[in-house]
């Protein structure tokens, strides 16, 4: 495995990039919070003369909107980290966790909870997040096991059929699961499916930190061979790149990044797919930056997102997911066209 080095003429040019996507992502941290179905104030929300338990401002901005902005800026990180990295591995603009049957493994698993009625909490976690972190890992087990060849490799084009194929079958369990459901675990279900953020706490939003840091440290460790293996595996190995080994660390990392937070937020759809195109419009295909930056972009994609689906039709709120399904769909289908039209890279 190759260590992350940087050429010199390279690293003003890395560094001023990250910092224009922190100051980017730092902005909409600090304006989300304001936005809101209700109008609050700030100075009176900081206010050390009010008692915290008189001062409405202050529980709002600090026990609903902070700790569900800080999960969607989670959530929107690991989701573009992994679409970056499962694009660069695949070599397929097509490759997200949607697409890959990872989101809807987590789908299935959440899904079978609500049915069976299970209800325990571990560490601030539900049963629903448990059962969907291991319909996560399911459906990675499986796409392995469906593309392992005796030389150890994975060829890019079987990974993302077996994900498809994955995909079609736990997206038709969860369906018949629904189908068997009565009433109050139907509504639960399809709450759930459609994704949302607004149901949390700062323990839940500390209990997908450690997966996520693990994850992203590791894919940003070897993001020098993802860009080696994103210009064909030959070339990386002629490089001395292990690719299968780096093949495997790299999905296991980004499912793992993935299932921890669909786990909570619920399968968000496309954010893995948009973002890592849109930043790679802006700042090119080296995964040394690309993965960070999708990172930063991500958070804030996914604020953005969260803040419209909670304003637009206030007091009522849209789930996010279907925010970013608006978005992504179309989005989806230009790649498709840009694909057929043999303009892709």
């Amino acid at each position: 495995m190759h260590t992350l080095t940087l050429p010199m003429m390279n690293r003003k040019r890395y560094f001023s990039t990250l910092a224009w996507f922190t100051v980017f992502l730092l902005a909409t941290l600090a304006i989300a919070p304001l936005i809101g179905a209700t109008r609050i104030s700030l100075t009176k929300a900081l206010s050390s003369e009010i008692e915290f338990s008189n001062n409405m401002d202050a529980q709002i901005l600090f026990l609903a909107r902070l700790p569900r902005i800080l999960l969607a800026a989670i959530t929107g990180a690991s989701l573009s980290v992994a679409g970056a990295v499962f694009q660069a591995i695949l070599r397929n603009d097509l490759a997200a966790p949607i697409t890959l049957g990872v989101a809807s493994g987590a789908a299935f698993g959440a899904v079978l909870a609500i049915s069976l009625g299970l209800s325990f909490t571990v560490l601030g976690l539900s049963s629903i997040s448990f059962a969907a972190f291991f319909g996560a890992i399911l459906a990675v087990t499986l796409v392995f096991s469906l593309v392992k060849t005796r030389q150890g490799e994975l060829p890019t084009s079987i990974v993302l059929l077996a994900g498809v194929t994955v995909n079609f079958f736990f997206a038709a369990l969860v369906m018949f699961i629904h189908y068997l459901s009565d009433v109050t675990q139907s509504f639960r279900i399809v709450r759930w499916l459609m994704g949302g953020l607004d149901i949390t706490d700062y323990q839940t939003v500390l209990s997908v930190c450690l997966p996520v840091i693990l994850g992203s440290v590791t894919l940003m460790v070897i993001a020098r061979d993802l860009n080696l293996i994103s210009s064909g595996s030959q070339s990386a190995m002629s490089r001395g790149v292990d690719v299968p080994k780096i093949q495997k660390i790299g999905l296991v990392s980004a499912s793992l990044v993935t299932g921890s937070v669909v786990a909570v937020s619920g399968p968000i759809g496309f954010v893995g797919l948009v973002v890592p195109h849109i930043v790679r419009l802006l700042i090119g295909p080296d995964q040394r930056i690309l993965i960070p930056a999708s990172m930063l972009f991500g958070a804030s994609f996914l604020i953005i997102c969260d803040t419209v689906a909670r304003t637009v039709i206030a007091p009522t709120e849209i789930p996010v997911g279907v925010i970013t399904a608006m978005i992504g769909g179309p989005f989806f289908v230009w790649l498709l066209k840009k694909k057929a039209s043999g303009v892709n890279r």
